[in-house]
């Protein structure tokens, strides 16, 4: 019997879940297992087309796609002009630019989601 396409995507996003939330818990201690981890969330995140929310989706890095642990392997810096977030990948050297809202000083609404 052939499970049906959406039980199969609820399944997914709950197993890419609770992965993600180990690799970030286990990144200090072992950064190779975690990377491992990150990695299998990503080849059923691809398998099963599910869409990440903005929180989750900032932990890949653009360029390798590997799983970015601030102090670890990316570096977080506040840009000045323009305000922005940048993330660097100490990997593979990407630079990730989130640009802040003039307003109040908060990631534009639009990118949160």
């Amino acid at each position: 019997m052939k499970v049906p396409r959406a039980q199969q995507k609820a399944l997914a996003r709950s197993r890419v879940k609770i992965l993600l939330a180990k690799a970030v818990e286990t990144a200090k201690e072992d950064p190779e297992l975690a990377q491992r981890q990150a990695a299998i969330a990503r080849r059923i995140i691809l398998r099963y087309n599910i869409r990440l929310p903005y929180s989750e989706k900032r932990l890949f890095c653009h360029g390798c796609k590997r799983l970015l642990i601030p102090g670890v392997n990316a570096r977080v810096r506040l840009g000045h002009r323009p305000k922005a977030v940048k993330i660097t990948c100490l990997e593979c050297g990407h630079v990730y630019r989130k640009m802040m809202s003039p307003r109040n000083g908060t990631v534009a609404a639009a990118e949160q989601r």
